[in-house]
């Protein structure tokens, strides 16, 4: 995580205030837009959980206080004018109290794709909790190998479809194999941000060829 020092950053525009925009750390979606002074963000970078400055109220809040609803923080950057703070985080639950996953919930037709990263987070939410009735707890108690089994199994299925031109079921085995992929990720402490940045290494890579 970068750490960026409060002293450094311009304050005085903002009357001692800066605007935080808030990503999801794996999709990029914009979640939400507040406030931060110096003691919000020491916070912030101090424990790792959003907390921001509530300017109806004069106080410090912490995101999800009440609702459970936290933003677990991964990194935090500045702009290159260094009076605007970009936050990146995994949320708990929605973050709009309309209950909406973002408060620009507009987004949600733009960015189907955004949908993986609330099924690594519920994924997580299924591991901990651990239910006898959850396929995902069971899955992953299981262990490693069976995952990537699971995943080969799931993979020749993708392939058979494709090979007898069914879409149908092209899309529903798909679907199987993205879903069991996370939860092998997963289960070694990777997740689909791992796999983008390799992605993106390779195309910078060949490009600059």
């Amino acid at each position: 995580m970068t750490i960026v020092d409060p002293s450094s950053l311009d304050w005085a525009k903002g009357q001692g205030l800066i605007p935080a925009v808030v990503q999801h750390a794996d999709t990029r979606q914009v979640l939400m837009v507040a406030w931060m002074n110096e003691t919000a963000l020491r916070l912030t970078q101090t424990d790792r959980y959003a907390t921001f400055y509530s300017r109806s109220r004069s106080a410090l809040w912490r995101k999800g206080e009440t609702s459970g609803h936290t933003i677990a923080v991964t990194d935090v950057v500045t702009d290159c004018d260094r009076d605007t703070l970009l936050v990146f985080g995994r949320p708990v639950g929605p973050v709009c109290h309309t209950g909406a996953a973002t408060c620009f919930a507009t987004q949600t037709d733009a960015l189907p794709l955004s949908f993986l990263g609330e099924l690594e987070a519920l994924i997580d939410d299924r591991i901990a909790a651990n239910s006898e009735s959850s396929y995902t707890a069971k899955t992953y108690a299981r262990g490693t190998s069976r995952m990537a089994q699971k995943v080969g199994e799931e993979g020749l299925e993708v392939a058979l479809a494709a090979v007898q031109r069914d879409r149908a079921a092209l899309v529903s085995e798909s679907a199987d194999l993205l879903f069991h992929l996370l939860l092998l990720l997963r289960s070694e402490g990777l997740s689909l941000t791992d796999v983008t940045q390799e992605l993106s290494a390779r195309h910078s890579a060949q490009t600059a060829r």
